[in-house]
């Protein structure tokens, strides 16, 4: 099961729904069934907190993801900062549900195996993002 949930009063995804099909696309073109996966959008401050006390950094980012797979079943939380999204579409030039369906796409992505430590890694990592991106209709 997929969930959004809002640590933003005066944030909400239109189409929900879309998302949540999209992810699920994703998941069965891997050969993976779905868990529990929650999304939370958050701030920028909410997701800095967290990434001080969680991972012990003390910087911004625009997501962190809790990863508690089993096997082929992708279950985790995500949290996803939406100032970060909003300014990453702008650095960018990209529409913003285009940035936070990447970021979306991403931390599934790390979920399933994928990393982006090296340049290898990330270029592997980029790619499956932009097949995903690209399948999946705005």
């Amino acid at each position: 099961m997929i969930k959004l949930f809002y640590e933003i009063s005066n944030f909400h995804i239109k189409r929900e729904s879309l998302l949540i099909k999209d992810i699920c696309i994703l998941l069965n073109n891997e050969g993976m069934y779905i868990g529990n996966i929650n999304y939370i959008f958050c701030t920028d401050n909410y997701l800095l907190d967290m990434n001080k006390k969680y991972l012990k950094k003390n910087f911004y980012t625009d997501v962190l993801a809790f990863n508690y797979s089993i096997n082929k079943s992708i279950s985790g939380d995500i949290f996803i900062s939406v100032d970060r999204v909003f300014d990453n579409s702008k650095q960018w030039n990209q529409f913003f549900i285009y940035e936070l369906k990447r970021v979306m796409i991403h931390a599934v992505l790390h979920f399933l195996g994928y990393n982006d430590h090296n340049y290898m890694e990330k270029k592997i990592m980029k790619k499956k993002e932009e097949f995903y991106l690209n399948l999946f209709q705005f």
